[in-house]
């Protein structure tokens, strides 16, 4: 049977078992989608000159804010928000701009992961009340970022990338801005796929003389111990291959086509889509039904299936390399080698200064994971100087960002590193 035969059969094979799933399970399934479909917002790009996070989140909480656009050299027109100071009747909000820190994101998100809570809660808030220039990054693909110089968002051209792309591209480049706007390295702080991009970008050289220090919250450089049984099926299944091979180049978590295939994996032995943020981020300590409410009002968000891809890739190898086209010939047309190229943890220059926060119930950057980046960072000569590791044991995911209880732990941390290296 020749190879395309043989995907058509894979693939029809696939559908016919999801569609058996879905019938077979369908009362669990409606609990995902109509959660996800409740909420569910048409992602658009914003009006030239209107709307964005400032309106729709920031000015309304009481702070100054400001919409900032990069474009990248790749022709991506990114959304940077700005809250220069923190609110007026608070200490924060009587003085100038402070130190500028840069917020990242991870994957299915947007900045307004660090916005959703209230003051007390929002790492964005927290900062720019004590006295930061807090700068909120939003990916390329997600709402207030789907704008291209020359493609629209609805061609697969457009969606062509991975998140090797955000560390060559887009990465650098927002720092270059926020560096040029403000005359100061900024901090950097990022979660879950916000750490992956740093960290590869600090290995290859391309940001460490640009940034003050990196702050990152379940860290995510290896996948291997990863024990989430969704992520885990999709990944063995080669779901995201087989939806890149069915023309889908946009990965958008509340289209139906994406929320029948979730649907269709329920019945599967270890998934509980009763609570399906659970079963994909592992037990989370403080993250209650009111904050699960308010998240799905806004995410998740698209990215592209080429970046579910490549997270798959380095759940099945075992090793952080840069996209596998799979075909040799390929590879050697991007990377001038057979195999994609492996990133060096131990590269990140000595001396940089690195706060690590991770959880013991977190399925997705398993402590058994950060453990292996950990031994690559202190093998490459990075010692308690300049490195604050903190552990979490009761700590899942999403507690990092959207726990009620990550001002107490977590970030009044954040706050004690950045002064230091301020």
């Amino acid at each position: 049977m020749g190879s395309a035969a043989g995907i058509v059969v894979v693939i029809l094979a696939m559908m016919t078992t999801m569609m058996m799933s879905l019938c077979s399970s369908l009362a669990a399934a409606r609990v995902v989608t109509t959660r996800w479909r409740r909420h569910r917002r048409d992602v658009v790009a914003p009006p030239a000159g209107g709307g964005g996070a400032c309106a729709l989140a920031v000015a309304p909480s009481g702070y100054p804010c400001e919409e900032h656009e990069v474009t990248t050299g790749g022709g991506y027109i990114l959304s940077l928000q700005r809250i220069p100071r923190g609110h007026p009747g608070r200490a924060g909000g009587s003085s100038g701009a402070g130190q500028p820190v840069l917020l990242q994101h991870g994957v299915l998100a947007d900045g307004m992961t660090w916005l959703l809570g209230s003051p007390e809660e929002s790492l964005a808030y927290v900062l720019a009340d004590r006295g930061f220039d807090v700068w909120v990054a939003n990916n390329r693909g997600t709402r207030w970022s789907r704008r291209h110089t020359s493609l629209d968002a609805t061609s697969w051209r457009y969606w062509d990338w991975s998140w090797d792309d955000l560390v060559v591209n887009d990465m650098p480049d927002v720092v270059d801005y926020v560096r040029t706007r403000t005359a100061h390295k900024p901090h950097y702080v990022g979660h879950s796929m916000g750490t992956l991009v740093a960290l590869a970008a600090l290995s290859e050289g391309k940001v460490s003389e640009k940034l003050k220090s990196a702050t990152l919250l379940s860290p995510v450089a290896y996948l291997s111990h990863m024990t989430t049984p969704l992520g885990i099926l999709l990944a063995n299944t080669f779901a995201g291959e087989l939806i890149s091979d069915l023309g889908v180049a946009e990965f958008n978590p509340t289209s139906p086509e994406v929320t029948n295939i979730v649907s269709g994996l329920c019945h599967n032995p270890g998934i509980n889509c009763y609570d399906f943020i659970r079963d994909f981020t592992g037990e989370n300590y403080c993250l209650n039904s009111s904050a699960i409410d308010v998240v799905l009002q806004y995410e998740p968000q698209p990215t592209s299936t080429k970046t579910l891809v490549h997270f798959a890739q380095t759940f099945r190898a075992g090793v952080l390399t840069k996209y596998d086209y799979v075909s040799p010939e390929v590879n050697v047309e991007n990377y001038g080698q057979e195999e994609p190229p492996a990133y060096n943890m131990s590269r990140i220059p000595v001396g940089f200064p690195l706060f690590l926060s991770y959880g013991g119930q977190d399925d997705l950057a398993d402590p058994a994971d950060v453990d292996l980046l950990l031994a690559d960072l202190r093998r490459g000569g990075h010692s308690d100087a300049t490195m604050t590791v903190q552990y979490l044991d009761k700590f899942a995911h999403l507690d990092f960002i959207f726990g009620v209880c990550a001002k107490d732990y977590v970030y009044k941390d954040v706050v004690s590193f950045l002064n230091r290296f301020n």
